[in-house]
């Protein structure tokens, strides 16, 4: 069966996703053994199988190829018209990912403006000329909650203080079972959008991840990237990667990062203080790691023995991770049902005040609520009256 579509809005998405028709078709001819042309995807109609097997990599639904109304390409529309090249290589996953979100604050801004929401910047905006270390101190009196020693609920109080001051954090979580997953971490979308990957077992590592696009955000500089621990003693990064760092660093470490400094040479002679860097980590919720990595970047330890302990600290970590899976494994077969639902993101106080006021307004139905705060029906009255 074929059915007449708009060419320009797959035009559009290949120019949104940076992708080549030849890319597209190696996308789309995966498993089958009679390969789609592309005549078979830009004439005047097409089969409705081919226009599903495009659909399964974009994910926009049949509509929105059947809309006659073509797409425009702008600034406004999407980070990928705004920046040509990010600090990763981004894949597949990655930009969709960044275009849900994107869509996702584009729609939200559209409502805002419906209800005549104003969400105002209230903090100001730095430079990196500005010293990382007196920017942490100072804002942490703003934006820094009461130390929660459980990590998610320290993630979730950020999240929290953050919306007082109008800047809206969304999570995103993978389903482990995904066999491509997106290669980022984390993400910040002018004006005041962070995204954020869920790290299950690595909350430690999503708190840096939120604190250093919080520095993007302070710097009003847009980027989709992996944030890697380890980059964090490399003299190359650029200015404002090495900014974000500190920032982050320090914002975390707080009065704590005198305590770092002092710490002297690090080695195997006081065995890499390696309970006082633990104590540390528990009191910071910075890893381990990135304790260590900052310790390199300091100066004060060798890159051998940086290597050493970097390498012992990443084999404990696989270890209790394939302890985890085997557990689960050995669950699965005694028919045990593993304990509480599936994850869900948190959802910033931000979120759920626009979502409510639309509501109120009209704008949003019971549907929409649900849909946007990624609910089910059972729990709308926890949200709305």
């Amino acid at each position: 069966m074929k059915v007449k579509h708009n060419i320009k809005r797959i035009e559009y998405l290949l120019s949104l996703y940076k992708m080549t028709t030849g890319e597209l078709l190696l996308q789309i001819n995966m498993g089958l053994k009679k390969q789609i042309q592309a005549n078979d995807l830009f004439g005047e109609e097409i089969e409705i199988n081919h226009l599903k097997r495009i659909d399964k990599i974009f994910n926009k639904g049949l509509h929105y190829y059947l809309d006659e109304n073509v797409p425009v390409r702008s600034d406004e529309a999407s980070i990928f018209f705004r920046k040509e090249r990010f600090i990763s290589d981004l894949n597949l996953e990655a930009r969709k990912v960044v275009n849900r979100f994107e869509e996702l604050k584009i729609s939200l801004e559209a409502i805002s403006k419906l209800v005549d929401i104003r969400r105002e910047r209230l903090l100001p905006i730095f430079s990196t000329r500005d010293d990382p270390e007196d920017v942490a101190h100072a804002l942490s009196k703003q934006l820094y909650p009461a130390f929660e020693p459980n990590k998610r609920n320290f993630l979730k109080a950020l999240i929290e203080r953050f919306a007082e001051y109008n800047i809206l954090v969304f999570e995103f979580i993978e389903t482990w079972n995904k066999k491509v997953t997106a290669n980022i971490d984390g993400f910040f979308l002018h004006p005041n959008v962070i995204v954020l990957k869920r790290e299950q077992n690595a909350f430690s590592r999503e708190i840096f991840t939120l604190i250093h696009e919080l520095g993007h955000y302070l710097l009003n500089i847009e980027e989709v990237e992996q944030i890697d621990v380890l980059n964090m003693a490399r003299r190359e990064l650029s200015a404002v990667e090495r900014w974000c760092n500190d920032f982050a660093f320090c914002f975390l470490a707080g009065e704590r990062l005198k305590e770092i400094a002092g710490m002297g040479i690090v080695d195997d002679n006081n065995d890499y203080f390696f309970d006082r860097v633990s104590r540390l980590s528990g009191d910071t919720h910075l890893s381990k790691l990135a304790i260590y990595t900052r310790l390199l970047f300091n100066g004060q330890i060798s890159q051998a023995n940086y290597n050493l302990v970097r390498i012992g600290l990443e084999e404990n970590f696989r270890l209790k991770k394939e302890e985890k899976a085997r557990q689960k494994e050995i669950d699965k077969m005694l028919g045990v049902k593993s304990k509480g639902s599936a994850p869900k993101p948190i959802n910033s106080p931000l979120l759920i005040s626009t979502v409510q006021i639309a509501y109120y307004e009209g704008v949003l139905n019971e549907s929409d609520v649900c849909k946007t705060l990624n609910i089910s029906p059972e729990k709308l009255e926890l949200f709305i009256q």
